[in-house]
């Protein structure tokens, strides 16, 4: 466990395609520390529903709400095949947030009760959902010899929302984005304290459901401080570690995900615009487009919606127009993001950020960045390795 002069920090980016996980001490250069870049859960749950599936058995799926996806489209393909699929409700909600849509995809809403009786069947495969898999991480750290105990979780996902019945997910994830940005404009808005997660982000709320079992698996303080943040503002606020972006006065950061794309447009540190679409719905040129005209203030929410997107959000365009034609060069570009090959060869001059020498845990960083802002008691720990100042360990 930490010493006085250590505090310790499990920080994991759930993504679609990828899980990245970092075990932060402080003292040690960042370089130092333990990471993993492994598969998402719900690539994950995917991979056993298709081995499911091949056998031709039926399938249980238990547990809480978590990311969709890959997993989703391996559940709705074992039912299109003839076999059952079996779903309590709370995991249910990984589908669809209205059950009666889950159940029109051909899937069984049971209760807990049945679920526990369809478990005991030896033809039955059961497979739980939960982006938090503490028992595989505690067993993979272990493995290694490392001490799975932490003195805080922070933890990163892309969260819908609860959207109601009959209102676009899109519409409703965009709103509250836009809600949050203008009570606070800066990417570390998009982190709650576990206690201050909206009722609304039932993805993030499962995850803090899952943090008790990491801290009964792993023997850590049962009132350890737990962050949960957006994943597509955590890459951004990790970006921001590289010095060469933190140093701009004047910046789009785009991380181009596996699924999704985030682009923040900051001036001064200040969000003065967004948007966010699926990185399967666009080209390198309409990218381009998005961004350039983000930079210059004219994006709007329905061109992004109509398109796909999510929706696109300018809070101050006379301030983007004046920051662009004082300078009379573009913003800084910075891109993260597992997909951000689809602006290599652009036009748009850019910059593929890595901070801290390691692209793919942009997103671990920003976590820690923003635990350290809520958390000021591990501020003083967590600061100076994040600056570059810690001594090589």
């Amino acid at each position: 466990m930490a010493t006085a002069a250590s505090v310790r920090v499990l920080a994991i980016d759930i993504g679609t395609g990828t899980q990245d996980i970092l075990l932060f001490e402080s003292g040690r250069t960042m370089e130092n520390n333990v990471k993993l870049v492994m598969p998402s859960p719900t690539v994950i749950v995917a991979e056993r529903i298709r081995r499911a599936t091949a056998a031709g058995r039926p399938l249980l799926l238990t547990g809480v709400t978590m990311g969709g996806g890959p997993s989703h489209w391996a559940a709705r393909d074992h039912a299109l095949a003839g076999y059952p699929v079996a779903v309590t409700p709370e995991a249910a909600r990984t589908f669809d947030d209205d059950l009666t849509a889950v159940a029109q995809m051909g899937f069984e809403i049971i209760s807990e009760e049945e679920a526990a009786r369809q478990a005991r069947r030896p033809d039955v495969v059961h497979i739980e959902l939960q982006d938090l898999d503490a028992r595989a991480i505690v067993q993979t750290l272990r493995t290694f010899d490392l001490d799975p105990r932490v003195d805080a979780l922070a933890i990163a996902a892309f969260d819908h929302g609860a959207a109601p019945p009959g209102y676009s997910d899109r519409r409703f994830r965009f709103e509250f984005l836009e809600r949050m940005i203008r009570r606070s404009p800066t990417p570390a808005t998009f982190a709650y304290l576990a206690e201050e997660i909206p009722p609304a982000l039932t993805r993030l709320q499962a995850i803090k459901s899952s943090v008790a079992r990491y801290v009964e698996y792993s023997g850590s303080a049962p009132e350890l401080p737990v962050l949960l943040m957006d994943t597509g503002a955590a890459a951004a606020l990790g970006a921001l570690e590289d010095p060469r972006v933190r140093r701009q006065r004047h910046s789009l950061l785009c991380n181009i995900g596996n699924f999704h794309t985030l682009a923040f447009h900051l001036v001064e540190g200040r969000i003065v615009g967004l948007f966010e679409h699926h990185t399967g719905e666009i080209s390198r040129a309409r990218l381009e487009e998005l961004l350039r005209k983000l930079a210059a203030g004219t994006l709007t929410n329905d061109e992004v919606f109509d398109d796909s997107g999510h929706g696109a959000l300018v809070l101050e365009p006379e301030r983007a127009r004046a920051s662009s034609a004082a300078t009379s060069e573009p913003p800084f570009l910075a891109v993260t993001g597992p997909r951000r090959e689809l602006l290599r060869g652009s036009s748009l001059p850019h910059y593929e950020a890595v901070p801290h020498g390691d692209m793919m845990l942009a997103g671990c960083f920003g976590l820690l960045r923003a635990l350290a802002e809520r958390v000021p008691a591990l501020g003083p720990a967590i600061r100076p390795a994040l600056l570059g100042e810690a001594k090589a360990a």
